[in-house]
Parts: structure tokens; C-alpha cells; sequence
């Protein structure tokens, strides 16, 4: 539960960071390629919220890239017009209408990010969990 809720507390950091960029970034790097590196970092903490942070954290960050990847495409073949929900603005937002190879790149940088935290973290945990053994 502990795990849980802590990756419910970043998710909504999270998201109120990238409202934030929404909001007062327009067409500039911060909301081109920053906010698409930091959804998936969003992602990844609904997704261990939802499971309880107790997997393979470098699967779960491969899963959701995967996912991003997968969206990213479904924009290419424009997605929200196949499915009838292009005139509704909600849907055009939440799942995209344009396709771009930047977006991947910035998906992948994320997950990447995302890799190397998870890494360091677990790096640090061992090292306090061995000094608590220690005599």
C-alpha cells in the first residue's frame, strides 16, 4: 500500500506538471518534447499504482513505451477520425491527431530516463539495506 500510494502521489505531480506546461508552453521545446519525455514517466506511475509497484520496474518501463509507440502510430493512421470521435475536441487531446518521429524519440529518451532512475534507485536502496545489516 505504501508503494502504492507513493506512485499515486508522483502521478499526480506529474500531471500537474505537464497541465502547467500545457498551459503556458505553446510551440516550444518545453511542450514539444519535454511534456511527451514526462507523460511517460506519468504512465509508468498510473500503471504501478494500479499493480502495486511490485514487478519489473525496466518491464513496466518498456510496456509503456510500447504503449506510447503504439498511440503514436494510431495517430499516424489518424485513429480519432476511424473511430467517429474526431469532432469531439476531449478525444482529438487525449489521443492525438499527428504523427511524429520526435514524439518517438521523446517516448524512448523518457523511458531511458526512466531506466536509469529506476537503476540508481535500486543501486541506493542496497547500499542503505547493507549498511542496516552491517554490524
Amino acid at each position: 500500500m505504501k508503494k502504492r500510494l507513493l506512485y499515486i502521489i508522483l502521478l499526480v505531480l506529474i500531471i500537474a506538471v505537464e497541465v502547467v506546461i500545457a498551459l503556458t508552453q505553446h510551440n516550444n521545446w518545453i511542450r514539444d518534447y519535454l511534456g511527451d519525455v514526462i507523460v511517460v514517466w506519468a504512465v509508468y506511475c498510473l500503471v504501478q499504482s494500479v499493480l502495486g509497484g511490485k514487478n519489473n520496474h525496466y518491464a513496466v518501463h518498456l510496456g509503456v513505451m510500447g504503449f506510447a509507440f503504439v498511440v503514436e502510430f494510431l495517430q499516424y493512421i489518424h485513429i480519432v477520425d476511424l473511430i467517429g470521435l474526431g469532432h469531439i475536441q476531449f478525444f482529438r487531446t487525449l489521443i492525438g491527431t499527428s504523427f511524429a518521429v520526435e514524439d518517438l524519440w521523446s517516448y524512448a529518451i523518457g523511458t531511458v530516463i526512466g531506466c536509469v532512475g529506476t537503476f540508481i534507485y535500486k543501486k541506493v536502496n542496497n547500499i542503505r539495506q547493507n549498511r542496516n545489516i552491517s554490524p
